[in-house]
């Protein structure tokens, strides 16, 4: 029997507090100590243009948990570490990718 999908609504309005958003949220997830385990990101494109960014956090024994921020829907969606989607965060207003040098 699976968990029922969380999902949340939050205002983040730039992309310096996605980045802290999504970093808190799976060290939270997975009961994590906040800023221990480091975190990398990759821009995603489609057709050239940037579409989403792909948060990692590379936890303990190799452990990888992800997020994606779909630019298209301006949420984020969060993956347990076999790859289950565990979370949707709706957010309010979209953050400026092209202002934050991604």
């Amino acid at each position: 029997m699976s968990c029922p999908l969380q999902q949340n609504r939050v205002e983040l309005d730039n992309l310096c507090k996605v980045r802290s958003y999504v970093s808190d949220t799976l060290c939270q997830q997975n009961d994590f100590e906040l800023g221990v385990f480091r975190i990398t990101e990759r821009v995603l494109m489609r057709h050239q243009q940037p579409c989403g960014i792909l948060f990692c956090l590379h936890g303990p024994r190799s452990v990888k948990l992800t997020a994606v921020w779909e630019m298209d829907n301006n949420s984020v969606l969060f993956y347990g570490s076999t790859g289950e989607r565990v979370q949707k965060t709706k957010l309010s207003t979209a953050p400026a990718l092209a202002a934050s040098g991604v």
